[in-house]
């Protein structure tokens, strides 16, 4: 009588083989999507080249692939320095930044995960690049040249963490703040400066107003000369027309009820009653 496990055995047998080729087929194999970035590690030695967007071969069973997102990250990092003038300053950093594909490999090897990237480079690298940027000019001028001073704080963190394989892509300042009793003093600055110029705007305006006053002044004395220039004109033709008027009268003639008179340069006539010229 045949043992009923005797067929079975070598079925099983088969299937245990079989599923270990299909294993280790698959595990020959490993995908590296976009965006991502891998490191082969043969017996936990990085071995040399990334392994960048696609299908890659490696070892079966003896192998490790360490796959890095190479996309935008992004971190928050404040800051803490003193600035030329020795004031206190301080601030909060958005870095934004990616890895450098090409360089993972020695990015696994010196810093490991991206978590150690981000404690043990980028923090501490962008605390010395804003001591730089900081140490520059004064407080005042950090504050009236913020574009300068976040523009030298670029320069100097992008300079830093080139050499780690990290490429900067942007920062922002997102709070810049001092120390209080130097805010106070800004304070009572920009006040004094304020009152400063308002004394100046005040002073301007009298100014003005003063020079208005003369002008007014000039302009009255010149119509009151013309005026006089005027009737002084106007006064000897009165006198010419009073005695010709007293000519007629003892010649007989009639009188008109109404004379006109001018002023030869104006050309403005006067017009009187006959009634109102007395002897």
């Amino acid at each position: 009588m045949r043992n009923p496990y005797s067929q079975s055995i070598p079925t099983l047998i088969a299937g245990i083989i079989t599923a270990l080729i299909v294993l280790v087929g698959l595990s020959s194999f490993v995908i590296i999507n976009p965006g991502q970035a891998g490191v082969i590690s043969i017996l936990g030695k990085a071995q040399d080249g990334p392994l960048l967007e696609g299908i890659h071969i490696k070892p079966p069973l003896i192998s490790n692939v360490d796959v890095y997102d190479v996309t935008v990250q992004k971190f928050e990092v404040p800051g803490q320095s003193s600035t030329k003038d020795l004031q206190e300053l301080s601030a909060s950093f958005a870095i934004n930044f990616r890895l450098d594909p090409t360089q993972v490999v020695d990015i696994r090897r010196k810093q490991g995960t991206l978590q150690n990237i981000v404690s043990k480079i980028v923090a501490p690298q962008t605390q010395e690049s804003f001591k730089i940027a900081a140490a520059l000019r004064t407080a005042e001028e950090s504050i009236t040249q913020r574009s300068k001073l976040k523009e030298d704080f670029d320069l100097a963190l992008s300079e830093r963490l080139d050499k780690y394989g990290i490429i900067v892509l942007d920062t922002s300042v997102i709070d810049l703040s001092f120390s209080r009793d130097f805010a106070r003093a800004v304070e009572e600055k920009q006040i004094a400066e304020q009152k400063a110029q308002r004394a100046v705007y005040v002073a301007r305006e009298a100014e003005q107003e003063a020079q208005a006053e003369v002008n007014r002044a000039k302009g009255k004395a010149e119509a009151q000369r013309l005026l006089a220039e005027t009737l002084k004109a106007q006064g000897g033709e009165l006198v010419l027309q009073k005695e010709a008027i007293a000519a007629w009268r003892e010649g007989g003639a009639q009188m008109p009820k109404v004379l006109v008179m001018g002023d030869k340069s104006s050309g403005v006539p006067f017009i009187f009653s006959m009634a109102d010229v007395k002897e």
